[in-house]
């Protein structure tokens, strides 16, 4: 994927969007949400477990890679959740898919300060980043 904008010249430069993908984790009818531990402007703030796609690698095994790395646990991944999110002044877009755990694997946090499961009426009483909370 890719944007324009204009140079110094007024000439429309080519660059590559970065995408970012995030796990709306769901069991038992509630959704994963994680508390990010940093940089001190979001601590304390949640999101969609998931990260950068590497290049050369899909979205989904990006996603399957970012819950191991995050939570440790193994995920399956599903369709495609709301909208691409703009982010980082248009550098970035944002793709969340829905997913579940396997194997009976239960989330840890080892990069959140917290994680929550919260049900559809439990989901405005966390305060989102500005691109999950479209989601």
């Amino acid at each position: 994927m890719w944007t324009e904008r204009a140079n110094g010249g007024g000439q429309a430069a080519r660059r590559d969007l970065k995408v970012i993908v995030g796990a709306a984790i769901i069991e038992d009818g509630r959704v994963l949400a994680c508390a990010r531990s940093a940089p001190p402007e979001v601590a304390g703030m949640w999101e969609f477990p998931g990260g950068k796609v590497e290049p050369g690698e899909s979205e989904t095994a990006a996603l399957v890679r970012e819950c191991a790395e995050e939570l440790a646990v193994r995920v399956e991944i599903g369709e495609r959740v709301g909208r691409n999110v703009r982010m980082a002044h248009g550098r970035s877009v944002l793709k969340v898919y829905a997913a579940r755990l396997l194997y009976g694997d239960q989330p840890t946090a080892l990069e959140h300060s917290a994680l929550r499961w919260l049900s559809a009426d439990e989901l405005d009483t966390v305060t989102w980043l500005p691109a999950d909370a479209p989601i």
